[in-house]
């Protein structure tokens, strides 16, 4: 038989503690039992196992002996067939080598090795982990509270539950070599770009790493081998009806076990400035909403470097404006007092995410009144400084991306920077740098900053309006979808 995979139960015993040691991990369970009068050698890792559901189906099978059985001998041929007839559980599934069988027990489910070395895998895994919950940082006044947790089949399940379509795929891989990491690549059958599943297939079979610590972000950086590039090549999102609604479009999502993000790709920027919120408004509501948005993303990147050329540069300022600038004189130079406070602001962030939440507040308070106050009072910044910096902060938390949103910080920086050397020129000229990159970048050769460039005019139209649901809207072009007609 196929799944003959060993010549005895003796082998496999012998094979299983080469592989585990005998009695060195606690959590790696090998007991010798019965199935009726059949011997039988049953593995399982204790924490990745349903231990009631294991323990009633299991149960009914090691106690009341068969008379007419009892002076059985097993013989190879039938001893498979024995086994089948008293355990005919639905979940059961056999492996085809020694390998699947490790395998397979490692990633949860319940090994079984008869007499005669048949081997069985038994589908009783239960893997820890926490229930489905709103992501703290991508929460909405209505609409769902479900989130995607670290465990691959709940968020399996998310996903379906919303597309109850027989052409949603979910392909499960394994890679790295010793990781052994579960990835699905989801997709809509009818609907994907076959050369962009192809693409993302390729890429996740040329990962030759012994794991994925770090989950999906590892995960991003093997797909589009990222280097040194600062921005996201994919859109990170713990929500499943966000998913759902890319997947519709024609977009790719990829699940990796143990992270409760999920990967959507192609994307351009404007893909990593939506948020599901201008959704569960009015369209004129969302279109607002939307709108703030990007003119936020705009002031956080410009806002300090203008007022910095500004201040500096006092003979560009009219009239009106005449109160931009640094009223009181300070020892430190402004270029150097805007340095601080930014850093300031990292450091603080930092600090909020290394903080426990019971003390977070104190160090708010601590940080923001204390320091920040006494700051101008010792005349080590302007009160103009600490102005500017916190209205700009307040303009990047509005960016929905977080990692979009250090971007942005890096590049305001770079472009303050530019001015403080050549001025006006300065500003313009790290403008264009940055304009020009944002426009050179094609992942998955799909144009970063479409359909800005190239220009799209209905599509960017789009970008900009929320239209209502109901307007007869295409699919994206830029995820090349087989329909872009939406039925």
């Amino acid at each position: 038989m196929s799944n003959r995979i060993f010549a005895s139960i003796d082998e496999a015993k012998d094979f299983l503690y080469s592989k585990f040691g005998k009695d060195v991990s606690f959590d790696v369970c090998i007991k010798e039992l019965y199935v009726k009068n059949l011997p039988i050698l049953m593995v399982y890792m204790s924490g990745l196992v349903d231990g009631n559901t294991t323990t009633i189906q299991m149960t009914p099978l090691f106690f009341g002996e068969e008379e007419e059985d009892e002076e059985i001998e097993f013989d190879v041929e039938h001893e498979d067939e024995y086994f089948n007839q008293r355990f005919n559980f639905y979940g059961k599934s056999e492996p085809k080598d020694r390998d699947e069988f490790l395998l397979g027990v490692l990633s949860g489910p319940v090994g079984i090795i008869t007499l005669h070395g048949y081997g069985y895998l038994l589908e009783l895994r239960s893997y820890p982990g926490r229930q489905p919950e709103e992501p703290d940082n991508e929460k909405v006044i209505r609409g769902s509270r479900d989130g995607f947790a670290e465990n691959i089949l709940l968020n399996a399940g998310l996903i379906r539950r919303r597309i109850r379509d027989p052409q949603l795929r979910f392909e499960l891989h394994k890679i790295t070599t010793i990781g052994q990491t579960d990835v699905a690549i989801v997709y809509m059958n009818d609907i994907v770009n076959k050369k962009h599943l192809k693409w993302v297939k390729k890429r996740i079979d040329e990962i030759k790493h012994d794991g994925l610590t770090m989950a999906d972000k590892s995960l991003e950086e093997w797909l589009f081998k990222q280097k040194f590039h600062p921005l996201p090549f994919v859109r990170y999102t713990e929500r499943p009806d966000i998913v759902a609604a890319h997947l519709l479009e024609g977009h790719i999502a990829i699940v990796v076990d143990t992270s409760p993000s999920v990967v959507i790709v192609p994307i351009s920027i404007f893909h990593l400035l939506q948020h599901a919120e201008e959704y569960r408004q009015a369209p004129f509501v969302g279109s607002i909403m939307r709108l703030l948005r990007y003119l936020a993303v705009f002031l956080s990147l410009t806002l300090l470097p203008i007022w910095y050329l500004l201040a500096t540069h006092d003979q560009y300022l009219p009239d009106a404006l005449s109160f931009i600038g640094a009223k009181e004189k300070s020892s430190v130079p402004l270029l150097l007092q805007i340095i601080i406070a930014s850093l300031g602001l990292e450091y603080l962030r930092l600090a909020a995410i290394h903080t426990p939440t019971p003390l977070s507040t104190a160090m708010g308070l601590v940080a923001g009144i204390i320091i920040g106050q006494i700051a101008i009072d010792v005349g080590l910044f302007s009160a103009e400084i600490v102005l500017y910096s916190a209205v700009t902060a307040i303009f990047t938390f509005a960016i929905p991306t977080f990692e979009l949103g250090n971007v942005v910080k890096y590049f305001q920086f770079f472009i303050l920077i530019a001015t403080a050397i050549a001025g006006p020129s300065g500003f313009f000229i790290a403008l264009f740098i940055v304009f020009s990159y944002l426009c050179a970048l094609k992942p998955m050769q799909v144009p970063y900053m479409w359909p800005l460039v190239p220009f799209f005019p209905k599509a960017f139209t789009r970008v900009f309006i929320r239209f209502p649901m109901a307007d007869d809207a295409l699919r994206p072009y830029i995820v090349g979808a087989k329909k872009r007609k939406r039925v």
